[in-house]
């Protein structure tokens, strides 16, 4: 495995973290793998949408990302295969998710930071009602 040596590792964790923040939770509500929700119009922009609250937060953190989150968007919904995320798997098993350390911590930067996270909140407060009908339907 190749590994190179970072002075801020922030940025390549931050760069991950809104990648996963965009893709698994629209994967999770929506059921679909990865590429067919980069390739849907409709999810394809809400990634888009997702990425720019996440830059927003990193940026008035003063942490410079790592690479695009948009490209690994595509280069996942290009890899061979149907890659079925996490919180999808997660979601179909009706195990806890790790939303909380996803959008949950975007939106607490967010707050944090006086930075406005309404897509990640509302796609956090979602999977978190997902979560609830599992345990308590009523």
């Amino acid at each position: 495995m190749n590994t190179i040596p970072l002075k801020d590792a922030r940025g390549a964790q931050w760069t991950k973290l809104i990648f996963n923040a965009a893709t698994n939770p629209v994967g999770a509500l929506t059921l679909l793998h990865h590429g067919a929700a980069a390739r849907f119009g409709p999810t394809g922009h809400l990634f888009d949408d997702l990425i720019s609250e996440g830059e927003a937060v990193a940026k008035k953190l003063g942490i410079e990302l790592h690479g695009d989150p948009r490209q690994l968007v595509q280069k996942g919904a290009n890899a061979p295969g149907k890659h079925r995320a996490s919180m999808l798997q997660d979601v179909l098993a009706k195990r806890q998710t790790e939303v909380d350390f996803m959008n949950g911590a975007i939106v607490k930067w967010g707050e944090k930071s006086g930075v406005p996270t309404p897509l990640n909140r509302a796609i956090w407060q979602l999977i978190k009602g997902l979560e609830h009908a599992w345990k308590d339907p009523d």
